[in-house]
């Protein structure tokens, strides 16, 4: 039976909110725990949203992280559609939006992100669309049938992991495909261009259009309705509809308003957070897309001082449960290298560590580059390994990652040799 001598409240009913509060559950903890939800649905899991469930392989209900009785059954407190509009750190109350004051004597934030917006004209025209929510996801998989039954043509606005998923999951339907990127390959920020081009190859091969070095600059339309999409190169491309997937942006609103420590937008922003999850205010946890952890990669490469937001599921996963052991009171270091995994077409692939652009000094990979089957490894200048990403080849994520904490100096040569067994790698 639930005691009412310490209130938990977890703001945002996302996979860190509902890990969290599974968590507090699993570890013991007696008192009320309330999930707050801004959204009507019970909480889910994001990844099908651009795979599975948008593929339409996955049904609606396999997205939820648990089935709806099982919160009555650990008595945990939703409150489903209700919006946390103020946070007061001082007399530690959170009110919704309908006036309800709740006071906690723990809080975790895990307000996510939302899809950052195209800036241009056009925007308010039906058949411009966003991927962040299962109502997006419903929206969008009718779109996406309908335009391979039409010969119908969408325009993406953005070549990072959503784009590409959803370039993927259109091409499958049968919908005619061209992605607008500012940059000169997809996922430049994340592989480089060593590795973008290989993505690019793939979807050209499934009949995606790329328009590189370009920007959207205006939506055109007509009876409300999408017609094409110009850039800011003088371009234009016949469209029935548009995504933006220009990247995500933490909520950090209710954060802001309450005074905690932000990261600036520069750097990723976010939720200050220590290696606790524990934000500026020692009653204050943040996990999953909002939160600013400090990075934890092995050895004395300069991004040890970095902190870095991390906006994929096994972030979510592993970070709520983190926070709620720490709201507990146990000692939690929070120290998980990145990881996140996609699959396009026949390609998947899965990514451990951190090198963005500049970082690192050179890749190197083992397999077969042609035939997608490959490991791919960021190397720092000091030959220590920033990074590792295996397509196509799987059970390998573990001996990457202890790589990449060992800080120890490789050679590329050991690293292309598939004769050499990476765990013999390891000091």
């Amino acid at each position: 039976m639930v005691d009412a001598h310490q209130t938990f409240v977890i703001v945002g009913g996302g996979l860190a909110g509902a890990k969290a509060a599974e968590t507090l559950r699993s570890e013991g903890f007696t008192g009320r725990v309330i999930l707050i939800c801004d959204e009507r649905d019970h909480p889910y899991e994001r990844p099908p949203l651009s795979k599975g469930y948008l593929l339409g392989k996955e049904e609606r209900d396999s997205v939820f992280v648990h089935e709806p009785a099982w919160y009555a059954q650990a008595q945990i407190e939703l409150h489903l559609g209700q919006p946390a509009v103020h946070l007061d750190p001082e007399a530690k109350t959170v009110r919704l939006g309908d006036g309800t004051l709740i006071v906690y004597d723990r809080l975790l934030l895990a307000t996510g992100a939302e899809p950052r917006r195209l800036d241009v004209p056009g925007t308010g025209l039906a058949g411009v669309h966003h991927l962040r929510r299962l109502a997006h996801a419903e929206r969008l998989r009718g779109v996406l049938a309908s335009l391979g039954r039409d010969n119908g043509h969408l325009v993406i606005a953005g070549a990072g992991w959503i784009g590409l998923e959803v370039a993927a999951a259109a091409r499958t339907y049968g919908a005619e495909v061209t992605i607008v990127e500012a940059a000169p390959t997809p996922l430049h920020g994340v592989l480089g261009p060593e590795l973008g081009g290989l993505f690019a190859d793939l979807h050209r091969e499934h009949g995606v259009r790329f328009h590189f070095g370009a920007r959207l600059t205006e939506i055109v339309g007509q009876d409300g309705m999408v017609l094409a999409v110009r850039t800011d190169d003088g371009e234009e491309h016949p469209a029935h509809d548009v995504l933006a997937a220009i990247g995500a942006a933490p909520r950090t609103a209710l954060a802001d308003q309450a005074g905690l420590d932000l990261v600036d937008r520069a750097a990723g922003g976010g939720i200050a957070v220590d290696s606790a999850l524990r934000t500026s205010d020692p009653y204050i946890y943040a996990a999953g897309d909002v939160a600013a952890a400090p990075l934890s990669l092995s050895g004395s490469t300069p991004l040890q001082d970095t902190r870095l937001r991390v906006e994929h599921w096994a972030n979510a996963l592993n970070g709520g449960p983190a926070a709620a052991r720490a709201m507990l009171g146990q000692d939690v270091s929070y120290d998980r290298i990145p990881y996140f995994f996609s699959d396009q077409y026949d390609v998947g692939m899965e990514y451990s560590g951190y090198a963005p652009p500049g970082s690192y000094a050179q890749v190197v990979c083992r397999g077969d580059v042609a035939k997608r089957e490959f490991i791919a490894f960021w190397l720092g200048p000091d030959g220590r390994l920033l990074a590792g990403m295996n397509v196509n080849v799987w059970d390998v994520v573990e001996p990457i990652q202890q790589l990449i904490r060992s800080g120890a100096p490789l050679t590329p040569g050991a690293l292309a040799d598939p004769e050499v067994p990476l765990a013999a790698l390891l000091p």
